[in-house]
């Protein structure tokens, strides 16, 4: 057990936590505040808070429309979260580990607002007059959408630098 919860993925753990607990916190207060009731308040001229109900995953896809289809997106998305937990447990190095965590953080708080309400709580809603760059989201998704920017950017760095390793090696030492 001592080899595998190195400093790295302790503090990894510590930031999922820490995602998950803000997710669930500005949730609460925007329940709280009562956005549900009045469905839009305008913060600033880019950027307002709108309740909105999510019943499927990004863009609309996989929409839960009976308590089936529910709980099995609740368990499709628990065994996604269970293989980023495996996954940050299996890296060594903060950097593989950090954008793992946000993954994981986010995951659980959405996770949480389906067994809870059935649906995920969003709210953050960017827009630029009529143009909204995103849907409208929630700090969860934003941990998550940053997660996997970093995990392929990383992914496509590594893959650009073994190439270049690989072009000045003899075909022997390949």
């Amino acid at each position: 057990m001592n080899g595998l919860l190195t400093r790295p993925r302790l503090i990894g753990l510590a930031l999922a936590l820490a995602i998950f607990v803000v997710d669930q916190w500005i949730k609460a207060w925007v329940i709280g505040i009562g956005l549900r009731e009045v469905q839009v308040i305008e913060l600033i001229s880019f950027f307002r808070l709108t309740w909105v109900e999510n019943y499927g995953v990004s863009l609309g896809l996989l929409t839960a429309n009976s308590m089936e289809m529910r709980w099995g997106l609740i368990v499709l998305t628990l065994g996604i979260a269970g293989v980023v937990l495996v996954w940050l447990l299996r890296e060594k190095q903060w950097w593989d580990i950090a954008p793992l965590a946000l993954v994981l953080g986010g995951a659980m708080g959405n996770i949480r607002d389906r067994v809870n309400y059935g649906f995920v709580v969003d709210y953050a809603d960017l827009h630029f007059g009529d143009f909204r760059p995103f849907l409208v989201f929630n700090l969860a998704d934003a941990a998550i959408t940053i997660g996997v920017l970093i995990i392929l950017a990383r992914s496509f760095l590594s893959r650009e630098k073994r190439g270049d390793e690989d072009a000045g090696a003899k075909p022997s030492e390949i």
